[in-house]
């Protein structure tokens, strides 16, 4: 299939071609029939991708901040490295369409194949889309025309803030604002029983837009004639629904409002509020969080586990079936506010329009035209244009295409030299494109089974969520693969059995992503701790900085938390140093009510050869602290790593090394990689990872 994404260094558009998404529980397969191209959401985005480096900084000054301050912690060079490789990565663009279902996934029992519905959220600018039920409303089968159903959007968030305004039928409501999704609003609200008073800089009524009146909301006598048609009182609520930079809008609403009127923002304006007017009428100001209740909440969106009704109304999904519901009932229409309609193919000619609009041509309501294309439901997607692989590089067919991968994985890979990327297996469209886009793979599929038998794949590369990992190591491993998986190697005791047995038997080799083993400061310190024969204490501090527990890193289910997750690289660090075997690990997690997760802990080890290690793993500092620190305790000496840019050493004098970039030895940890498979090395850090996680596993039961 084809899908639409931003290159946000430049701001131009793209369509790549991917694999159609393939079902998954509690979510449908829609084909998509029409899209709509937001002119105030989608130009922001585009307009910022366009700007040079400068006009972005100017733009998100708190990016800036955040970008000097990892500067400090984790070095100048790697800090803008991360920075390009941000830039860099595709935006998925849309969020709002209507299509037909053709496959419905465990646990939908609403909906059928064939079935048309409005879809918002994972509604992207793409061929087929694969969305939650929650996000998901069934259009009636007698209609015929379903172009204005694509809006329902932008009809979920003009009702989240009519909800949020708290508005009564028969109340005068204020729209400041008569864009796309200002008309929509107004046409809502007369749909309710209430007297709408329009505002803009220019004339924008239509004819299809019922209002008391219209205002030109710079026209200094505005307040003035708001009275004169409120009975002398000013409006009950005010809903803002412009796109400006200004802070005219925060200023007019307060203006025309009468006392203890509320106004609510759906737009994107400046919020500078003015105390005195607000003191003086006693206004309540909300701002509605897009379409409702369920809003960037990975429960509601990714699992599709529903609010009860009884206690939201309103929902994010409920929202879209109200919209639904006035289109289909006649109580609202808004098929007169689309005013192009673009195949899909000419989705470029669309962007242009909301930007530069050379041609000076007047719109409101923009549709993609998706039409017909067999190829579209394709599962395998080869890439001529990809450069097939050369002799003596390692052929890498990787499964999962998340950040990490994207961002880490594939650049630093193809930083060595090593490797060639042969093929691609995720199961939806938008991480294949986007790490394809990057780095071109021979073969994209959603069927990971293609990657297996795939004669020209020597190492599969597993960089899916946690629970997953064990099942693609075991059959990789079966199929004769030599396998890279980024940590953790599995969840559970038993899945480790598993793996193990099958690498014993598979005569293949299986490396865990444990990279700061290989980092040149780490190996300055294992050199040194050579020539000291005496046991050593490890204290590690791990900073590791606050997630929230709606994150799926933190369900246990599903990314086994963060102990599990991410504490297993220190293990390994001080297991590499002390080279002994390791004899025991504890775990102790603090008691703290703020902090619910279990992400804050001091993990003990101790060693062979007598030596013992402290990990304290926190969520509980500063961003503004560095994210690692390691002292080593031998011999008379002191050696102190900071966060994988500094080292410094104390003995009789103290001599310190910086680094301008920080390195955990991804790189190095690719290129041993390489030497193993070549058999120039032996893989020695499989075995240290089987005895840290099985006495884990054995400590968090």
């Amino acid at each position: 299939m084809k899908q639409l994404f931003l290159m946000v260094n430049d701001g131009s558009v793209k369509l790549i071609d991917t694999p159609a998404p393939t079902v998954k529980s509690n979510c449908v397969i829609v084909e998509t029939k029409y899209s709509v191209v937001s002119a105030g959401t989608e130009r922001s985005l585009t307009s910022f991708g366009g700007k040079n480096l400068i006009g972005k900084a100017m733009e998100r000054p708190d990016q800036v901040a955040q970008v000097l301050d990892k500067m400090a912690t984790d070095g100048i060079l790697s800090t803008v490295d991360a920075a390009f490789n941000r830039l860099s990565d595709p935006m998925p663009m849309g969020y709002s369409a209507v299509g037909t279902v053709t496959a419905c996934g465990r646990g939908v029992t609403e909906l059928a194949a064939g079935d048309t519905v409005a879809m918002v959220g994972q509604a992207y600018h793409a061929e087929v889309n694969r969305v939650a039920k929650t996000m998901v409303a069934k259009i009636p089968n007698t209609v015929t025309d379903i172009k204005q159903y694509s809006m329902c959007a932008l009809g979920g968030i003009a009702l989240q803030g009519i909800h949020q305004a708290n508005v009564v039928a028969g109340e005068t409501v204020a729209v400041i604002g008569l864009g796309l999704i200002g008309h929509i609003t107004a046409r809502i609200l007369n749909a309710y029983g209430c007297d709408v008073i329009a505002y803009d800089v220019v004339d924008k009524t239509l004819p299809g837009t019922r209002l008391k009146a219209f205002i030109r909301s710079d026209d200094a006598n505005a307040g003035d004639v708001t009275r004169g048609l409120t009975h002398g009182r000013g409006v009950d609520k005010v809903i803002i629904t412009a796109a400006t930079n200004s802070n005219a809008p925060m200023d007019l609403a307060a203006e025309i409002a009468r006392d203890r009127a509320t106004i609510c923002m759906i737009g994107v304006t400046q919020m500078n509020i003015d105390r005195r007017p607000y003191y003086k009428k006693e206004l309540s100001f909300t701002i509605a969080r897009s379409y409702g209740p369920g809003r960037y909440e990975p429960s509601y969106e990714e699992q599709a586990v529903d609010y009860p009704i009884g206690h939201v109304r309103f929902t994010e999904g409920r929202n879209v079936e109200e919209f639904v519901r006035l289109i289909s009932e006649r109580r609202a229409d808004f098929s007169d506010l689309i005013t192009h309609v673009i195949p899909f193919e000419e989705a470029a000619r669309a962007y242009e329009m909301i930007t530069t609009n050379a041609n000076h041509e007047r719109y409101i309501g923009i549709l993609l035209e998706y039409n017909h294309r067999e190829e579209k439901w394709d599962s395998t997607v080869v890439h001529a244009e990809a450069k097939s692989k050369k002799e003596g590089l390692i052929g890498v067919g990787l499964i999962g295409a998340g950040g990490f991968a994207r961002t880490t994985i594939l650049p630093t890979m193809q930083a060595t030299g090593r490797y060639s990327f042969r093929a691609l297996a995720t199961t939806g469209g938008i991480g294949a494109a986007q790490a394809n886009d990057g780095h071109p793979f021979e073969v994209i599929t959603n069927d990971y089974t293609q990657v297996l038998k795939d004669d020209k794949v020597d190492l599969v590369v597993v960089s899916t969520n946690h629970n997953s990992h064990a099942k693609f190591v075991v059959e990789a491993l079966n199929a004769g693969k030599h396998v890279y998986c980024e940590k953790p190697l599995c969840l559970t005791v038993e899945e480790l059995a598993e793996i193990e047995k099958a690498y014993r038997a598979s005569g293949k080799e299986l490396f865990c992503g444990m990279n700061r083993r290989y980092a040149p400061l780490i190996g300055q310190i294992k050199r040194e701790l050579a020539t000291d024969k005496t046991p050593a204490v490890y204290d590690y501090i791990v900073n590791a900085g606050f997630i929230p527990e709606t994150h799926w890193t933190q369900d246990e289910s599903v990314g086994g938390g963060r102990i599990i997750g991410e504490a297993c690289h220190f293990i390994d660090t001080i297991q590499y140093l002390d080279g002994s075997r390791l004899t025991d690990l504890r775990v102790t997690y603090a008691q703290n009510s703020a902090y619910p997760c279990k992400d804050n802990a001091l993990i003990t080890l101790r060693f062979e050869s007598g030596a013992i290690g402290n990990i304290v793993y926190t969520s509980m500092g500063s961003k503004k602290y560095p994210k690692e620190q390691l002292r080593v305790f031998s011999n008379g000496m002191v050696r102190e790593l900071n966060n994988y840019v500094g080292l410094a050493k104390y003995g009789s004098a103290k001599t310190q090394k910086i680094k301008l970039r920080q390195d955990k030895g991804i790189r190095a940890e690719y290129e041993h990689i390489a030497a193993v498979l070549a058999g120039k090395e032996t893989n020695f850090a499989i075995e240290d990872a089987f005895v840290a996680f099985e006495l884990l596993f054995s400590r968090l039961k």
